[in-house]
């Protein structure tokens, strides 16, 4: 008789709705451990509990949004990959446009 194949467990996995600790936030940001403390050292939104640090990835796509001047969206699970592609399209034409605009004036 053939072996049952194993069942795989998903490795998707919902969106925390909190982060907590370097380990957690520097993971969903894509970056090491320093470069996360580095950020929080520059005013990335972070909550201390304790010696701990937490916070929400709604709270870091704001704080991100709110460094640089274009819009940014870190990917998750749940995002809508192509309209934060069309978005991000529609803003770097309308930069160019800008800048057209500024040569010619």
């Amino acid at each position: 008789m053939p072996a049952m194949p194993k069942q795989v467990k998903p490795k998707h996995e919902s969106q925390p709705e909190l982060l907590k600790g370097w380990q957690q936030i520097a993971t969903f940001l894509g970056v090491p451990i320093s470069a996360a403390q580095r950020w929080a050292k520059a005013g990335m939104p972070l909550t201390h509990v304790g010696r701990h640090v937490e916070t929400s990835p709604d709270e870091l796509n704001r704080g991100m949004g709110r460094e640089t001047s274009e819009p940014v969206h870190i990917a998750t699970e749940s995002a809508d990959l192509s309209s934060e592609l069309r978005r991000g399209l529609a803003f770097v034409k309308k930069q160019k446009q800008a800048q057209k605009r500024k040569k010619a004036a």
